[in-house]
Order: structure tokens, then sequence, then C-alpha cells
């Protein structure tokens, strides 16, 4: 999916314009038009959560809402579209709630960061069966369209940015205990880094990557039920690795200034360091 952020870049930037002629009756087909669509979706989300992905029958769902099926293949025309949608709708929910949550560059970045981790554990606790749509096992049979590219490029892409504007402000330093980077993943990086986060070095975008991994791995093993009999509740548990997160991506409350040589090259650096400490001797 990373590959494709870049469709992200420009998702919902061009303007649909619609130049058809609106009129009275129009509007009002259009407004009964998506309330059944609504309807729809929110019968197939009962359907998830009583079957999940694998029980979801469009004939089921058309015979909860007192349609014949062929009415609701002018709305969804396979499972596979309908499935689409509630996929589009959970990403794009949770990526709103995750915006939602930030209160920009303005806030110290460590709190910025506890926000945002917060609210999205908070919506996975409150749409487990959204959450289990998007982030719980394949779908079999189902191949994710490109249409599902950009919302769920939405949450990755937050994170990185506060990383991002943290690095540019002078609030993230990376650890001094960085591992080297191996060609192939830094070719990797390199790519993506010229598509979404072209200030970050290849080091702390990687470190990035880590942590939006960690986060919803941690998420899952909460509520797919993995943490039972260890740290259950989670809360405090979820809340110490937020915060040790931060910590391992170098983000700091505030702009102190920036103490170790940006570290583009973590070879150079580490030389620097060395060096400095032989000249002390």
């Amino acid at each position: 999916m990373l590959s494709y952020l870049f469709i992200a870049l420009i998702a919902g930037t061009l303007p649909v314009m619609d130049t058809a002629p609106t009129n009275a009756s129009r509007t009002a087909r259009d407004r009964a038009r998506a309330e059944l669509t609504r309807e729809i979706k929110d019968e197939a989300r009962r359907q998830l959560a009583v079957g999940g992905a694998d029980g979801l029958s469009l004939r089921a769902v058309s015979r909860a809402l007192g349609m014949v099926s062929s009415a609701l293949y002018r709305y969804f025309p396979s499972r596979e579209d309908l499935l689409t949608a509630l996929i589009i709708d959970a990403y794009d929910s949770l990526g709103e709630t995750a915006a939602s949550a930030d209160p920009g560059p303005a806030t110290p970045t460590t709190r910025r960061w506890w926000l945002i981790c917060t609210e999205i554990r908070n919506w996975a606790l409150a749409h487990r069966h959204e959450y289990a749509l998007i982030y719980g096992s394949p779908i079999p049979g189902y191949q994710a369209p490109q249409a599902t590219i950009a919302p769920a490029s939405r949450v990755p892409l937050l994170l990185i940015g506060v990383l991002q504007d943290a690095w540019l402000t002078g609030e993230a330093d990376l650890p001094t205990d960085s591992r080297p980077l191996v060609p192939e993943l830094v070719e990797q990086l390199d790519a993506l880094r010229a598509l979404v986060a072209a200030e970050l070095p290849a080091a702390a975008l990687v470190r990035a990557l880590v942590a939006w991994t960690q986060l919803f791995g941690m998420i899952s093993f909460e509520l797919f039920g993995q943490l039972v009999g260890s740290v259950d509740p989670s809360g405090y548990f979820f809340d110490h690795a937020v915060h040790h997160i931060a910590d391992q991506l170098g983000l700091r409350g505030q702009n102190r200034g920036r103490t170790t040589t940006p570290p583009d090259d973590l070879d150079r650096a580490e030389e620097t360091t060395e060096e400095t400490s032989r000249t002390s001797d």
C-alpha cells in the first residue's frame, strides 16, 4: 500500500465540476438514493457484526431491507462493491477521527502524538467490526481496488506528517542507537521520501514506519484478545507504549534545538562523535 501513497497526495485536491443542470426532481432523487445507500450500508455493517466479512451477502441485505435483490444491485452491483464501500467508509471515518484529534504544529509534539494515537485507539474500540474489516484477516476472494488506497493512506500520512513537522522545527532528533540501513531498504525509503516526506532522512522515516506498525499491532492485540490475562484492561499499557514509541522516534515536547548532526549520513555522524571523543581524551 505504501508504494501507492502518492495517490493520496492528489486525492481530493482536484474538485469535480458538475455541469449538469440542477432541478428539484433530480435533487429529490439524489436524496432518496443517498438515504437508501446509507440504509444498505448500515444493514451490511450489522451483518458484519454477526457473521464477519465472510458472511456478508447481498441477498441477505436486500431481504432484511424488504428489497428485491435486483433493486439492490442497482446500488451495489456485487458483494465486492459493497465491501469496497464499507472499507472506504471505515478508513475515512478513522482518518477523520485522527485528523480531528490533531491540534496542529503549535502543540508540543509529544502531546500531539499522544492525542492522535489515543483517538485512533478510541475509534477502534468503538468500531470493532469496522476495524476488523480493514485491519483484520484478509477477506478470501476479495482484492481491494485502487479506490481504497487514498483513504487507507490518511492515518500513516498524518503520523509521518507529525514527525516531519517535528523534524523541521527541531522537536525531533534521531536517537544515537540508530542502526545502519541496508542499501535495499534505503532504496525503498528514498522512493517513499520523494513522495511523502522529502525533508525526513531515511533513518527517521523508517522509524515512523516502525511506529505505525507498532501502533496498529498493539491495537489489534487488544481488540482481538491477545492481551487478556496480561495487561487487561490495556489503557495503562497503551499510554506507556505510546510515549515509548515517541521516545523511539526522538520526539520532544518542545523545541530545544538539535543537538546532533542531521543524520542523512549516519556513519559520518558516528565518525564525528568518535573524533570528538578522542580529542577530549
